[in-house]
């Protein structure tokens, strides 16, 4: 018995269909004496519940700079989260699976700040059928939850929808509910991502 068509896949954001575009976790360190990646993990830790909208993220970022004795600026401190690039060809291949009737969704963990940056200042929206944005759900991967809440959203079978992600852990939350699923990392380049696509019988341009 032949697997259903894939008519629906979901992309993750960062490491996927965005890359960092400099070094954020150095300027980051450097926001206190010493470079101290306690600190940067502090601030990651920190950005977790900002993720589904239960704090104000410049608001977490201040209680830890004060934490630390920081001298940085709260701007200072949230320029790192604007330093990401989409990747074009990810981005012509979203768009041709489109147009040949396949549906394309962001499915991301973001907070508010950075939700603002991509879809409102960058025009993620426009690259997709529907975007899902983690702050806006109240619901973060890998919640299988978040997940279910993408699939009555989008009316389409579980069994029908593939999800591709960087994150191992992502990928089986996603697998629980009964999407197909696979780790891809930019990092791999945009052909291995057209390799994985065609495995699912996807429309990808030769």
């Amino acid at each position: 018995m032949s697997s259903p068509t894939v008519s629906a896949v979901l992309f993750d954001a960062d490491g996927v269909v965005q890359r960092p575009s400099f070094d954020w976790w150095t300027r980051l360190a450097s926001l206190v004496p010493a470079g101290s990646d306690a600190f940067v993990a502090d601030l990651m830790a920190a950005e977790k519940p900002a993720l589904i909208g239960k704090v104000d993220f410049p608001d977490a970022l201040a209680d830890v700079l004060r934490r630390w004795n920081s001298t940085a600026t709260i701007e200072e401190a949230l320029e790192p989260w604007s330093w990401f690039v989409a990747e074009p060809e990810v981005v012509a291949l979203i768009q041709s699976l489109r147009s040949a009737g396949v549906g394309c969704h962001l499915a991301t963990n973001q907070q508010a700040y950075r939700r603002a940056l991509m879809q409102d200042e960058r025009g993620y929206g426009a690259w997709f059928d529907q975007t899902f944005y983690s702050c806006d759900l109240g619901l973060a991967k890998p919640d299988p939850e978040y997940f279910r809440a993408i699939l009555r959203a989008i009316g389409v079978p579980a069994s029908e929808v593939l999800f591709i992600d960087d994150n191992e852990d992502n990928v089986s939350g996603a697998l629980t509910v009964g999407l197909r699923a696979e780790v891809y990392d930019l990092a791999a380049g945009v052909p291995a991502l057209e390799n994985l696509l065609r495995r699912y019988d996807l429309p990808v341009p030769d």
